[in-house]
């Protein structure tokens, strides 16, 4: 045992020694062995490199990353679903989804008549894009589907664009409708191009020269159209087919030309069903804190009033229209007429410009609410996908609609799941349930979407508002309602946009100026004309635009700038002209008499005495000449920090020596603090200015230019050996501290500017 304990360290040792080098062999095998391969690869058949090999996974990894990324961008339901709380969000959506497809249903089938298309298509427009927008849009709580303000857009085209035949004709129903419902397919898939491609460009931003006034007095112009349009309906009138400017007022004038051939039953029936969905809406407004959803008004006004029509045989004989037949089951895509898209481009941009203001708007007003992000140009794809695959599936143009989007938020709605759930019930109705609706009287659903301009006709009462608030946002709205009423709805909406960038071009054109005073003991100026305590630094002027200077207001701001400053600046340098232009006239006299003087002298001396006269005049005629011109430093009373003469002014060329009146001030500030931007325009303007105050004696300085400003400036060459950089200040204080400091130009800047 002693023999073994004793061995047993060496045989470790030995055992560990021959361990370590297996080992090291087995490294070097496998160091050197790749490199054998890649070399003898290489030779025989020219295989990529190990790095080459390695850029390629790279550049796979970086591409599937990208790829990735931008599927999540434009496909959002892959980030929010997998991460669904269904416990708490699941029963809200499916309450909330219910809901809303019951308001889905009836408003569906009333505005496919708005659109002049069968109330079927109205339907699919409830089913196709509700479901795409639920996979693409960012939005949690917007509802969309069919809305009044674009199925009255839609049907004004159709009913310019596609043959219109009379109730009585004898044509087949399937084929008189084939050729509006190919016109708002197309228009569909157009208007779901261009939003598609305005989002990909990232050209959301277009919504924000859509004003709110704009955009409520639009809406509101809207709701008279749709009003207008469905009076037809409520009489039982058979009406022409009016489009184009003032088309409104000629409907107007039929009905009230027709109107003693209203048929009684179809007043009735429109009037009981208004009454009924007008209490109905009353009592969800009362009860809406008791209630967990609203009374479903609309869903049992289609049920009761297909149920007595049905009853009563309304369809066989009688004079209230019925909606009619109502095909069962989806119907298979469709390309759209590609002929048509120069007939629709123009109202295919304006429908989707206003259905992605409408869309855009209402999803920020919810995101603010409940705390969360919208993308505008993701909600651009979004809504342009939902119309573009509708379109394919013979739908018309959507967007969302603000009563059922209240609705979806206040019944528990937390996802776009509720709007899925209310696509599902649609999908239902469609395949099985919308053969019942037959029945259905087409007053009834006159009623329903008149009930529901409430909200918008109630935008009227903005004139009050706006009127206290602000006449140049009542203008627009005024200017937008009109121009939609008069000169129909993309005409319309083209001189509401027009008119209110016109109109921020006549703001900017009329800022306020004003005059800065240094409120005592401290480094703020204010305008003196509204703070009482703000008191005028003496000898200096420190003048300020609440707008940026640019083409359009620079000579008013030039104007503004000598008027405020109390010194007719164009007259006193007119007076210096003419003074000055005298002064050489009388001397040019003087100088003409002598020389007739000395030539007559020089008459008996020789010829030699009257050259050098000749000579001597026409120096002093030149050194005359350059007397009289004027520069910033060209001024007798221009002293030096001693209080002594600047010796480089010219003698008898000031106001005071020419016996003009001086300015009461002797330093002009610009502040410039407003400004944005500058433009070749602005650049002339202010060197303009700089060469009129230097005229009169007025040295000028800028002052709180910012950066970009300032760079603006050296890249358009302002600054030269006239216009220094020290002419321009942080702040107004270190301007006017500096302007007291040097009453007279700077000595340094004797250079005359050129006036442009």
């Amino acid at each position: 045992m002693g023999l073994a304990d004793a061995s047993g360290p060496r045989d470790t040792q030995a055992l560990l020694s021959a361990t370590q080098a297996m080992e090291l062999r087995r490294r070097d095998y496998h160091m050197e062995r790749p490199l054998l391969n890649q070399e003898h690869l290489e030779e025989l058949g020219r295989w990529g490199s190990a790095p080459r090999t390695r850029q390629w996974r790279t550049w796979l990894q970086c591409s599937h990353a990208r790829a990735r990324a931008l599927l999540l961008q434009h496909l959002p339901v892959l980030v929010w679903l997998p991460r669904y709380p269904v416990r708490d969000w699941l029963l809200g959506d499916l309450l909330s989804g219910m809901s809303v497809a019951i308001m889905q249903l009836p408003q569906g089938l009333a505005y496919a008549f708005l659109a002049g298309l069968p109330p079927v298509f109205g339907l699919y427009s409830s089913f196709y894009p509700v479901f795409v927008y639920f996979l693409f849009g960012t939005s949690r709580h917007i509802s969309v589907g069919t809305f009044a303000v674009m199925s009255v857009m839609v049907g004004s085209v159709t009913e310019s664009l596609a043959p219109q035949t009379l109730n009585d004709s004898p044509i087949n129903e399937t084929t008189r409708d084939a050729d509006p419902v190919q016109v708002a397919s197309t228009l569909s898939v157009l208007v779901g191009l261009f939003q598609v491609g305005l989002g990909l460009i990232h050209f959301g931003f277009l919504v924000t020269y859509l004003s709110e006034p704009l955009v409520r007095g639009y809406t509101t112009a809207a709701a008279v159209q749709v009003f207008v349009s469905q009076l037809k309906y409520v009489f039982g009138l058979h009406l022409s087919s009016h489009s184009g400017p003032l088309s409104l007022i000629y409907t107007v004038l039929e009905v009230c030309r027709k109107l003693p051939q209203s048929k009684v039953g179809t007043v009735v029936t429109a009037a009981v069903a208004g009454v009924v969905l007008v209490v109905v809406k009353l009592l969800n407004d009362k009860l809406q804190r008791q209630l967990p959803m609203p009374i479903p008004g609309e869903l049992l006004m289609l049920i009761g009033a297909t149920g007595i029509s049905y009853g009563i045989g309304l369809r066989d004989g009688s004079e209230v229209d019925v909606v009619g037949n109502i095909s069962a089951g989806l119907v298979p895509p469709v390309a759209p007429n590609t002929q048509l898209f120069s007939k629709l481009v123009g109202s295919a941009f304006t429908i989707a410009v206003v259905g992605f203001a409408i869309a855009i708007s209402l999803g920020k007003i919810f995101a603010l609410r409940h705390g969360y992000r919208v993308d505008s140009n993701q909600e651009l794809v979004a809504l342009g996908l939902s119309n573009l695959i509708g379109g394919i599936f013979q739908c018309f143009p959507v967007s969302c609609s603000m009563s059922r989007s209240l609705v979806q938020e206040s019944t528990g709605g937390n996802s776009q799941v509720a709007g899925a759930i209310s696509s599902l019930f649609i999908l239902l109705i469609i395949i099985k349930l919308g053969e019942l609706f037959r029945d259905l009287p087409k007053a009834v659903l006159a009623a329903i979407v008149i009930v529901n301009l409430k909200g918008m006709l109630r935008q009227l009462s903005d004139v009050c508002s706006l009127w206290k608030a602000n006449r140049a946002d009542l203008l627009i709205w005024l200017v937008t309602f009109a121009a939609t009423i008069l000169l129909n709805m993309d005409l319309g909406l083209m001189v509401a946009v027009v008119f209110s960038l016109l109109l921020v071009v006549v703001r900017t054109q009329m800022p306020h100026y004003s005059i800065l005073g240094q409120v005592p003991d401290t480094d703020i100026y204010r305008d003196v004309t509204e703070y009482s305590e703000a008191k005028e630094v003496p000898g200096v002027k420190v003048f300020r635009s609440s707008a940026t200077v640019y083409f359009a207001n620079a000579d008013f701001y030039s104007d503004a700038l000598k008027q405020r400053c109390g010194v007719d600046v164009d007259f006193l340098i007119s007076q210096k002209k003419k003074l000055l232009k005298k002064r050489e006239q009388l001397k040019l006299k003087q100088l003409q008499k002598e020389e007739k003087l000395q030539k007559q002298a020089a008459s008996s001396k020789g010829t030699s005495v009257s050259i050098n006269v000749n000579t001597s005049l026409e120096d002093m005629r030149s050194n005359n000449v350059e007397d009289c011109k004027v520069g910033p430093g060209d001024k007798m009373e221009d002293t030096t920090a001693n209080g002594q003469e600047d010796s480089k002014a010219p003698d008898g060329s000031t106001l005071k020596a020419l016996g003009l009146p001086q300015p009461d001030f002797h330093s002009l500030i610009l502040d410039l603090g407003a400004l944005s931007f500058v433009d070749t325009v602005c650049l002339k303007s202010l060197k303009n200015i700089f060469h009129d105050f230097r005229e009169i004696e007025v040295e000028v300085y800028m002052a709180a230019c910012h950066s970009p400003v300032v760079s603006q400036l050296e890249a358009g060459h302002f600054f030269d050996a006239s216009i220094t950089k020290k002419h321009l200040f942080a702040s107004v204080h270190d301007a006017v501290t500096f302007a007291l400091q040097h009453p007279r130009p700077v000595p340094d800047s004797p250079v005359s500017v050129t006036r442009l």
